[in-house]
């Protein structure tokens, strides 16, 4: 006997008046477009997450004083996980841009047009300097522990404004980044946050998603099948206590049915006009920023752009020839992004976020990674200090905060960690980072665990 025939046959009215909102209440959307509980800034997040832990030093953060130190012992102590030796002058000259006078490297010659709109973080830091726990810090709030993602937690929170797409959608060319789907995972949220892996190295709609296509049945078919799919399932549901894999497995049914009728058409670039494709750049990362950007504009909530699997920034040999190829590959994709999301009328409530894992030392790595001060010199992990950028809806515009020491090392000036760039995130979102919780296990988890503090000074 099922709750619903015993409750009727026991008489009970009013419990009986009441189960078909509780019925509609287990078998609604969990993806359906939610307000916030606070006054939020911004409605989506893109996060460019420049894998491998791009050099601070040779990006973002000038230290002139490298130069007086080149190829002595820098003094400060650095705790690093391997010998490093003398200080190194970064291989790039900084130039001043814009009304604010922000120094960026001349690598990225096209973002540096847009540092007016940019909130730069030269004071960034983590905990530990290795590729997997910074990677699920950055991205789940937790070194080890199972953490639902960022991604996973703003989907979670606000739903998304397009049914027919995932709410969360990370793009990564050519497989997994280190850790896998580990990065934007939900975790014990339920399945309807988990993000969507699409491998952007492909440029066929039909292999960007599999089975996007049916070839085998028609949609009215699939459209039945479907629905008697969902009603075994409810069934199944109705008899034990109320599961929530279940109902993820029903909503993620649905939405690969959905999907097929608007990611054929949100997926295929070829769809711009000339000159905005032109406006990107015909390469992989050109064309996955212009997808980004679709999404975005389609109402998918958290877009996160990987720059290629693996570890592509981690430059322990040769910063030069690694940093200048790898911004040379998402400089104009990105400066045409923030251009694209301003002529479109996105960019006040749409938040950028630029950054990796973490940074690297501003001495040379020593052998058995490189040892020479020119050509293939490369720089170890460092989790002490670190830059990042934010753009949009929200935050400070032309401005930087933090500093780190005179050579690059350690953040020093208005430090900012992890959790706290998160609790940030959060409350431009409209979201008290404290109070946002999920109960699980007896416990009231939140991105931030119990750590965090909203940084002021970045919103405007």
């Amino acid at each position: 006997m099922t709750r619903r025939d015993l409750l009727h046959r026991c008489g009970m009215g009013l419990p009986a008046l009441a189960l078909p909102a509780l019925f509609a209440a287990e078998s609604r959307n969990p993806l359906a477009a939610k307000q916030p509980p606070l006054q939020a800034r911004v409605k989506r997040i893109i996060h460019i997450f420049m894998n491998g832990g791009p050099s601070q030093v040779d990006t973002w953060d000038p230290k002139p004083m490298l130069a007086k130190y080149a190829g002595r012992p820098i003094p400060i102590h650095l705790r690093t996980e391997r010998r490093t030796g003398a200080a190194w002058p970064s291989p790039f000259a900084f130039n001043k841009h814009g009304q604010s006078g922000i120094e960026v490297s001349e690598i990225f010659p096209s973002v540096a047009k847009h540092v007016d709109d940019l909130c730069i973080i030269r004071s960034m830091h983590t905990n530990i300097p290795n590729h997997e726990p910074s990677l699920m810090m950055m991205n789940c709030g937790a070194e080890q522990q199972v953490r639902p993602s960022f991604g996973a937690w703003v989907t979670y929170g606000l739903g998304t404004e397009n049914q027919n797409l995932p709410g969360f959608i990370a793009l990564c060319p050519g497989g997994l980044p280190t850790r896998g789907t580990f990065n934007w995972r939900c975790a014990f949220l339920p399945g309807a946050y988990q993000g969507t892996h699409i491998d952007t190295k492909q440029t066929q709609v039909e292999k960007l998603i599999e089975n996007i296509t049916n070839h085998s049945v028609t949609r009215e078919d699939q459209r039945r099948q479907l629905d008697l799919l969902a009603e075994l399932n409810r069934s199944y549901a109705r008899g034990r206590e109320e599961d929530p894999l279940i109902e993820a497995r029903i909503q993620s049914f649905e939405l690969a049915y959905r999907m097929q009728m608007e990611a054929a058409d949100v997926f295929d670039v070829a769809r711009e006009p000339v000159h905005i494709r032109k406006m990107y750049g015909d390469t992989q990362y050109g064309r996955q920023m212009l997808i980004a950007r679709r999404l975005l504009e389609k109402g998918v909530r958290f877009v996160q752009v990987w720059h290629g699997a693996g570890q592509p920034w981690d430059a322990h040999n040769d910063v030069k020839g690694n940093h200048s190829r790898l911004a040379g590959e998402c400089d104009q994709p990105i400066a045409a992004l923030l251009a694209d999301l301003k002529q479109r009328g996105l960019f006040d409530d749409t938040l950028v976020v630029w950054g990796g894992e973490f940074g690297r030392t501003p001495t040379v790595e020593l052998p058995a990674f490189g040892s020479n001060l020119g050509g293939d010199g490369g720089r170890d992990h460092n989790s002490y200090g670190f830059s990042m950028w934010l753009a949009g809806g929200g935050v400070k515009r032309g401005y930087v905060h933090g500093a780190t020491d005179d050579f690059g090392f350690r953040a020093e000036q208005n430090r900012v960690h992890v959790h706290d760039l998160h609790a940030t995130l959060l409350h431009l979102l409209g979201f008290d980072h404290e109070t946002f919780t999920y109960r699980y296990a007896g416990r009231d988890f939140r991105l931030t665990d119990v750590h965090g503090l909203v940084v002021r000074e970045l919103i405007a």
